[in-house]
């Protein structure tokens, strides 16, 4: 889409066409997947982070609230700090395990620890 056509922060749009209406994208929520057919993936990241370790967890299906939901259960199991957004779950500090023993517990049973 051109430069022109796109929406800022507010909502609001420039054209020179003055039959040009600014039409959003749908972002339709999907259904939360069960625990069992959730593939979530858990790795140490550092990346653009300030030098700090966090473990993430990726690949979780479902409503944005399920996804603060699990989140914050992870973060209380662990004792630390941590977020949750666009499919991903971040923990702070090397958790990996700790989460992959919870996780599994709740039958998230195709979770994968990665790089470790």
């Amino acid at each position: 889409m051109s430069k022109k056509n796109r929406s800022d922060k507010n909502g609001f749009v420039f054209s020179t066409d003055p039959n040009f209406q600014f039409e959003p994208e749908s972002n339709e929520e999907q259904s939360t997947l069960p625990p069992a057919q959730q593939q979530l993936r858990i790795r140490l990241d550092n990346k653009m982070r300030g030098g700090k370790t966090v473990t993430l967890i990726t690949g979780f299906i479902g409503t944005e609230d399920d996804l603060q939901d699990l989140g914050k259960q992870l973060k209380n199991f662990c004792g630390t700090g941590g977020s949750a957004k666009d499919g991903e779950m971040l923990v702070q500090g090397d958790q990996r395990d700790k989460v992959l023993q919870w996780l599994i517990k709740k039958g998230y049973s195709n979770t994968k620890k990665a790089g470790g």
